[in-house]
């Protein structure tokens, strides 16, 4: 266990070594100064965070327009139910309606045999 111990810490150590030595050598090859690599550093961050604004804009529009799509399709389907259950009730009734005469034809025909 101990041996891995080393070796991880090696590891880490090489790696801090190399980052170390990476930052030197892109110092001293660097074709600008530091002062000029800041400021394009801050203009490259100001014109990222002005395009993640819009895009975080344009994403917020775009949910709010699928929001409103969603909210239209949801009220259209209410109201088919609303006219799919009122054309069932008055089919209901129909049906209810027609088995009553049905009904009163039979006990009609059955009071003629009887009689």
């Amino acid at each position: 266990m101990a041996e891995n111990d080393k070796t991880a810490m090696v590891g880490a150590l090489m790696l801090v070594a190399g980052g170390i030595i990476g930052a030197g050598v892109a110092l001293l090859f660097a074709p600008q100064s530091g002062e000029r690599t800041r400021r394009d550093i801050t203009r490259y961050v100001k014109r990222t965070k002005r395009r993640a604004g819009e895009l975080a804009e344009d994403f917020a529009d775009s949910v709010s327009e699928m929001v409103d799509a969603v909210s239209d399709k949801a009220s259209e389907l209410v109201e088919q139910g609303k006219d799919m259950a009122h054309d069932a009730k008055r089919d209901l009734l129909k049906a209810i309606d027609d088995g009553q005469a049905a009904l009163q034809r039979q006990r009609a025909k059955l009071s003629r045999l009887i009689d």
